[in-house]
């Protein structure tokens, strides 16, 4: 990969180990913070104007960038020091000014899905082993949620051969949105788990 532009990825994780692991230059550079501000900014403009005879990276990652950070760097970013190579790591290319982007050359980066080995059969639910898969996974994250979702879905339809009505199959569609926007995940598959146990006690 190139040891500059703007790196769009939803897993800033992984995002870091892609790019770190990517970069060829020999001095690297990283400024990882959840807010990125004016203070962040003006520690990067001095380590870009520290000389180097060698070609040096260095990498922003952020969950969010303070739009007065993101101005204070616009003539850094247009007209870098010899050597110097920027990246930049955000989720979302709208968290980056317009300007910030046109200076840089921009990348998606889709990180790879999690491999979920369900650890409940849709067609033997009961009330144990719901409840322990509600605790198993009451702190999963987003992306591992809205996988577990989907694959939910698919064990019971597919595998389980559950017929499901129109709103209960509506109801996978509105967890994997509210997964997307942050729901917690016990709440979301307690609903879905007893979707799933009403549509197999219909067919009993």
């Amino acid at each position: 990969m190139s040891d500059a532009g703007i790196v769009i990825c939803n897993d800033l994780a992984y995002a870091r180990s892609y790019v770190l692991e990517g970069l060829k230059s020999p001095i690297v550079k990283t400024f990882f913070e959840d807010e990125f501000k004016v203070e962040h900014a003006a520690a990067v403009i001095r380590e870009a104007y520290i000389a180097e005879e060698r070609e040096k990276a260095i990498v922003l990652c952020a969950q969010a960038y303070n739009i007065y950070a993101q101005n204070a760097l616009l003539k850094l970013l247009e007209e870098p020091p010899r050597n110097i190579l920027f990246t930049i790591i955000s989720r979302s290319k709208n968290a980056l000014l317009p300007t910030i982007r046109s200076r840089m050359q921009l990348r998606v980066l889709e990180a790879p899905k999690p491999e979920i080995i369900l650890d409940i059969d849709p067609g033997r639910l009961d009330l144990e082993s719901m409840f322990a898969f509600l605790k198993k996974h009451q702190n999963t994250k987003k992306e591992e949620l809205k996988t577990i979702i989907a694959q939910l879905l698919h064990e019971s339809v597919v595998n389980a051969k559950i017929v499901m009505k129109e709103k209960e199959l509506e109801a996978f569609e509105t967890a994997l949105e509210l997964a997307e926007l942050n729901s917690r995940p016990q709440p979301l598959l307690a609903m879905l788990l007893l979707q799933i146990y009403a549509a197999r006690m219909r067919r009993s």
